[in-house]
């Protein structure tokens, strides 16, 4: 009898459909190893978290020294990897950024783009994160405070 039923058991289990692996919430569409995605594809089922805009901490006690465009980005990505983790959620998860970037000093009116793409590429493209986001990145005349040269807003989805 025992038998029996783990033939039956058996020819059942080969004549299910197999079940297909469960889609991701979140598709990212980009060349590999390029600096941005093209796309983020978001399923409704995903879990969104929307970040406000993040500046820089500064870089002595006592906020005196604020850094250059590469540090300020740095330090508010990192800043948003904190405030990311507090919702379960990591640096891989973003799927949109906005970044605001003002004159930066010695740089002739205009931002340092090579500085901030620097800070970037330390959080994405990397071992710990293999993946990258939509991004546009814009020139504003200002930000809240004059020490301030970089400004991020971010969308995580998983």
């Amino acid at each position: 009898m025992k038998l029996f039923a783990l033939a039956a058991a058996a020819a059942m289990a080969l004549s299910a459909p197999a079940l297909a692996a469960p889609k991701a919430n979140v598709e990212k569409v980009g060349p590999a190893g390029g600096r941005i995605l093209t796309a983020a594809k978001v399923s409704a089922k995903a879990t969104t978290v929307y970040l406000s805009g993040n500046l820089a901490d500064p870089t002595t006690p006592g906020g005196k020294e604020w850094g250059d465009t590469k540090t300020q980005t740095i330090s508010t990505l990192n800043k948003i990897k904190g405030l990311l983790a507090q919702h379960g959620m990591t640096m891989k998860d973003i799927v949109r950024m906005d970044a605001y970037l003002v004159a930066a000093p010695g740089m002739d009116g205009k931002m340092d783009f090579a500085g901030f793409n620097a800070g970037f590429a330390e959080f994405f493209n990397t071992a710990e994160n293999p993946t990258t986001t939509t991004r546009t990145t814009m020139q504003i005349t200002a930000l809240a405070g004059p020490q301030f040269l970089v400004e991020l807003t971010v969308i995580a989805a998983k």
